[in-house]
C-alpha cells in the first residue's frame, strides 16, 4: 500500500518533528492536537527548523514554502479520514492512548495502519484494544526527529508482514534507517542506552571516577558524542529512573535495580536541565 498521506495526533516536539521529516520527503500530512493554539505553536516549530535548514544550505525558500503546504492541521478528528497511515504521537500516557486509539477504531476505514511513536509501551498490549491489531505497529522516532536518522518499527505479536512492508517502506521515504525490534521492554536503543546510565551512576556512586571524567572517558574512549552523565542530565533523571523501574517490574532481573544515587538525585529534585541541576548545574 502506498502511503500517501500521514495523519499525526500530537503538535509537540515528537509530532511536528515526524510532521516536518514526512512533509519534507513529499507525504502529505495532517497533523491534528487538542486545540488551535497547539497546533499553531507546533506548525511555527516546523516552519523555525526549515528555516534553520535554509541557512545551513540544506534545503532552499521553495522546498520550505511546498513543504508547509503539504502540512494541514486540525482539532478534528474526522480530517484524518484522508490519511492511510495514523501515527499517534500523544503524551506517554497508557490511558491516554487507548483512549485515543479506540476513538480512531471507529473513524478509520479498514485498511488504515495505525502506529505508536511510544518509547516505552508494549506494542503488542496497545494492539489489543484496537479492532485492527494486524495493522497496528511501533514507530518509535528520535529526538530531535529531522535530524535522527533512526526509526525502530516494533511489531507486537499480531503485526501482519504486510504493515511491517509498508511501514519499513515508508521510513525509507523519509530517508530514515529502520531498525525491526519484537515487542519489549524499550526496545532495542533504550534497553541498552538506559541501563548503560545506571552503570555510569553506579560508577560515581562508588567514587571511581568523577562525573566529568566518566563522561570523558566514554565520549574519547567509544566514541559517543556525550557522556552519559550528561545525557541523563539531558533526558531527565526522573525519566531514566522510571525507565529502569519499568525494566526491572518487567524483567524481573536485579541487574536493572535503579543506582541508589539516582534515586536520591530523583528524590532531591535535581532532574537534569528542566530544573537547572542534575549530576551538572545548568
Amino acid at each position: 500500500m502506498a502511503i500517501q498521506t500521514v495523519g499525526i495526533i500530537g503538535a509537540g516536539t515528537m509530532g511536528n518533528g515526524i510532521a516536518q521529516a514526512c512533509a519534507v520527503s513529499g507525504i502529505n500530512v495532517v497533523m491534528v492536537d487538542i486545540s488551535d493554539a497547539a497546533v499553531q505553536k507546533g506548525l511555527a516549530t516546523v516552519a523555525g527548523s526549515l528555516d534553520r535548514l535554509i541557512k545551513k544550505e540544506k534545503i532552499s525558500e521553495a522546498d520550505k514554502t511546498a513543504a508547509l503546504g503539504r502540512i494541514t492541521t486540525s482539532t478534528n478528528y474526522d480530517d484524518l479520514k484522508a490519511a492511510q497511515l495514523v501515527i499517534e504521537a500523544a503524551t506517554e500516557n497508557f490511558d491516554l492512548k487507548v483512549k485515543i486509539l479506540k476513538q480512531l477504531d471507529g473513524l478509520l476505514g479498514q485498511d488504515v495502519i495505525v502506529a505508536t511513536n511510544t518509547s516505552s509501551i508494549s506494542i503488542t498490549q496497545l494492539a489489543a484494544v484496537t479492532q485492527r491489531a494486524d495493522r497496528f505497529i511501533g514507530m518509535h522516532f528520535f529526538n530531535p526527529v529531522p535530524m535522527m536518522a533512526l526509526v525502530e518499527i516494533i511489531r507486537g505479536l499480531q503485526t501482519s508482514d504486510a504493515t511491517h512492508e509498508a511501514v519499513k517502506t515508508l521510513s525509507e521515504t523519509l530517508g530514515k534507517t529502520p531498525i525491526t525490534v519484537k515487542n519489549a521492554p524499550g526496545f532495542v536503543v533504550n534497553r541498552i542506552l538506559v541501563p548503560m546510565i545506571n552503570e555510569a551512576f553506579q560508577v560515581l556512586s562508588e567514587g571511581t571516577a568523577t562525573a566529568e571524567d566518566i563522561d570523558a572517558g566514554m565520549k574519547l574512549g567509544c566514541n559517543q558524542p556525550i557522556g552519559p552523565l550528561a545525557l541523563a542530565d539531558m533526558i531527565g533523571l526522573d525519566v531514566c529512573l522510571a525507565v529502569m523501574e519499568v525494566y526491572l517490574k518487567e524483567f524481573g532481573d536485579s541487574k536493572y535495580r535503579p543506582c541508589f544515587l539516582l534515586r536520591e538525585m530523583v528524590a532531591a529534585g535535581r532532574l537534569g536541565r528542566k530544573t537547572g541541576q542534575g549530576v551538572y548545574t545548568y
